[in-house]
């Protein structure tokens, strides 16, 4: 299952322990849009955790929630899931977006990494 198959407020959550990397379900709450009550985050974390997204651990009377997959790992998902939904897989074709869009500004250091990461790329694609 995806992240893509969870509710709004789900993707919040998950949304939210990636950015904290680990929290009590009352600091989830305090991070959420809106004002959900502390039974609704205690609940959606449970199934969070029963879908296999959340792990918990005791900490005195509290318990502390944080992702199961690693945040490299959903952050390399998500990417392809985006890549594939909007650019039909194409790597050329999201960055042609990005860089076209007049709002985008790349610092120098930025435009110089981007630069080696596709000398690298070229090198291991040559025999």
């Amino acid at each position: 299952m995806g992240v893509e198959q969870l509710s709004r407020r789900e993707r919040e959550i998950v949304d939210i322990l990636y950015v904290k990397e680990e929290a009590t379900a009352a600091e989830v709450r305090l991070a959420m849009t809106g004002d959900p009550s502390d039974a609704t985050v205690r609940t959606l974390l449970r199934i969070l955790g029963e879908k296999g997204f959340v792990k918990f651990k005791r900490q005195g009377r509290h318990y502390r929630y944080r992702p199961v997959q690693p945040k490299k790992r959903a952050a390399k998902q998500a990417f392809q899931h985006v890549l594939d939904v909007f650019f039909g897989g194409s790597v050329e074709q999201a960055l042609a977006s990005h860089l076209s869009d007049p709002k985008t500004s790349l610092q120098e250091d930025e435009l110089n990494r981007l630069r080696e990461l596709i000398a690298e790329a070229e090198r291991r694609e040559m025999p």
